[in-house]
């Protein structure tokens, strides 16, 4: 999709972006019938004809070539200058040809608003305009056309400034969300540092006393230098015990996080992702959080890898039932259907569930397949292990 994306005031990035805008360019080309049908059948004589050909023809050339330089960096001179070169054909053209070419003024208002800096096109779209308002008096019932031309020259030239103006708050959106996310990761990295910093600092400066302890126990007194041993193996324990609970809580899914993650795989796999705002965890309990967020990713692994669908629909509904409240995710698909058997992970799956004290229905459903997680959304009264 990338590869045929772009937008005004942005630069084709390859042969298939500039096929893409030159044809989303060219068919606004059709409202220069009006000069064209005078060429043909104005009653000019052929002289005339052959130079309004060649005019139009550079008015367009001139004109394609300003639009594609949009985004390119181009100094604000050159634009200027161009929008001038355009100006000039515009009312040469009219001025010699007659009032069915005042249209040129149009192109000349938008090609304005595409190609320059909002604080130069508010001025230039009704410098425009008024430059089309006074050639139009002065060509013979020019006055006949200004009041179907004037607004639209306006209306397209200050329209390319708000394409142009929402365009960019969406660049800069999207790079404001990648440094959020980059801020992020380098807070979360930081974080997990410090931790393991906290957790091992004091156990491995124990550990190395004691062993200097123990070496210099060790020829005059081998008893206390073994109880020194013994204290350091019984560190060393309990360090490897904090460092696999750390990573095991940095490692523990978020049902937020999986939902993103789920909604970028299934649109990498062109599949249309329906998936629900941020979920209410409201008294869900981290283990059970976890649980829910690994049906997730197995769900939408199994979407992407063996299900052919089209379309995946996400759903994390609270709901209120005899046993208390649950919390109930549901990934229904329109595939093939996905095998349900032991092979495919549903069945870890279901035993993750269950020790949080959820459970798992995984089927046919509908128009192609359907799991559905069902976890508590209070609290467990015991909490599990590790």
């Amino acid at each position: 999709m990338s590869g045929v994306e772009i937008g005004i005031g942005q630069r084709p990035q390859n042969n298939r972006q500039r096929a893409v805008k030159f044809l989303w360019t060219g068919i606004w080309l059709a409202y220069l019938s009006a000069p064209v049908s005078d060429l043909l059948h104005g009653g000019h004589s052929d002289g005339v004809r052959v130079l309004g050909a060649v005019g139009l023809v550079a008015f367009v050339a001139w004109y394609f070539a300003l639009v594609f330089r949009a985004g390119r960096g181009a100094a604000d001179g050159v634009v200027l200058g161009s929008l001038a070169v355009l100006a000039a054909q515009s009312s040469i053209l009219s001025l010699t040809l007659g009032r069915e070419w005042l249209v040129l003024f149009v192109y000349v208002s938008v090609a304005s608003g595409a190609a320059l800096p909002p604080r130069f096109a508010r001025l230039t779209v009704p410098a425009v305009s008024a430059l089309m308002t006074v050639i139009a008096l002065s060509v013979p019932e020019g006055n006949e056309y200004l009041a179907s031309l004037l607004l639209p020259a306006l209306l397209g030239g200050f329209s390319m400034v708000g394409v142009r103006a929402l365009i960019r708050t969406t660049i800069e959106l999207r790079e404001a969300r990648a440094t959020v996310a980059q801020l992020a990761a380098n807070e979360e990295r930081l974080r997990l540092a410090r931790d393991l910093h906290d957790l091992l600092g004091h156990s491995l400066s124990l550990i190395t006393l004691k062993s200097e302890l123990a070496g210099r126990m060790l020829p005059e007194h081998p008893d206390k230098a073994a109880q020194q041993v013994a204290d350091i193996e019984n560190v060393s324990r309990q360090a490897m015990v904090d460092v696999r609970e750390a990573v095991t809580g940095y490692r523990r899914p978020r049902l937020p996080g999986e939902l993103a993650g789920a909604r970028v795989a299934l649109t990498a796999a062109g599949i249309t992702a329906e998936l629900p705002a941020e979920p209410d965890l409201t008294g869900v309990a981290s283990e059970t959080e976890s649980a829910l967020a690994w049906a997730l990713r197995e769900a939408v692994t199994n979407v992407v890898r063996h299900s052919g669908a089209r379309r995946c629909t996400v759903e994390v509904v609270r709901r209120q039932t005899l046993e208390g409240p649950v919390l109930e995710l549901s990934v229904e698909d329109d595939g093939g259907g996905a095998d349900s058997g032991p092979g495919n992970g549903l069945t870890g799956l279901r035993e993750r569930l269950e020790k949080v004290g959820g459970e798992l229905e995984a089927g046919s459903a509908r128009h192609g397949f359907r799991l559905l997680a069902r976890v508590p959304a209070v609290p467990a009264a015991v909490g599990s292990g590790a």
